[in-house]
């Protein structure tokens, strides 16, 4: 079995999560794989690039796939796409709604120049500094949507009831119907990098090894 985690928009592998969870596990000489969802160039994301990206990573093997917000999103996707390999999902804050909710928030100054131009600056919390994203990004989400995902993986999703950035209605809407999903609803925020959260997020992980 291989355990992948999957990070968020604009983030990277070196996130706090990863390198927690990797200690977790490490005594159990398992490795927590966490591939760099930029490649390619952030530029150049797309959720169609990502999926991809992990299904080729994935290839013939089963495995678990932890994801954050947006890489919670493209775990969910891939339960479809990989059902038969994908042995459990834990989705941390997943970015249910996105980026079609994320889009709306901008201003419509921002959209227009998106639109216009063909890129828009983004904070990218890897990097560290603003980066482009091309329209693209915008153009292929159209392709998804959410509501629709129908796999029936065995899943876990944990979510922070102060997050601002995915509502956690997402999540109660995604579960809804769907009862091989369990929600945990967590006091916290869309990092869930409190102590108490990681530690039942690593729990959960902890459990899916046989």
């Amino acid at each position: 079995m291989r355990y992948i985690y999957l990070h968020g928009f604009a983030s990277s592998p070196k996130s706090k999560k990863v390198q927690y969870l990797r200690n977790c596990i490490a005594d159990r000489n398992i490795t927590l794989e966490a591939p760099d969802l930029n490649q390619g160039g952030f530029e150049n994301l797309t959720l169609t690039r990502q999926l991809e990206q992990v299904t080729e990573l994935v290839g013939g093997d089963r495995a678990v796939l932890i994801g954050s917000s947006f890489g919670g999103l493209t775990a969910a996707y891939l339960g479809d796409r990989l059902k038969d390999q994908i042995a459990h999902l834990i989705l941390l804050a997943p970015a249910f709604g996105f980026p079609q909710r994320w889009r709306d928030n901008l201003s419509p100054e921002k959209q227009k120049h998106w639109e216009s131009t063909g890129e828009m600056l983004v904070y990218h919390h890897g990097e560290e500094q603003e980066c482009s994203l091309n329209y693209s990004f915008w153009e292929d989400a159209q392709r998804y949507d959410w509501t629709q995902i129908s796999n029936t993986v065995s899943t876990q999703i944990f979510h922070g009831i102060h997050d601002d950035t995915v509502p956690v209605k997402y999540s109660r809407q995604y579960t809804e119907g769907r009862h091989w999903v369990e929600l945990v609803e967590l006091d916290s925020d869309h990092r869930l990098s409190d102590p108490p959260s990681l530690t039942k997020i690593a729990t959960a992980l902890l459990n899916t090894i046989p």
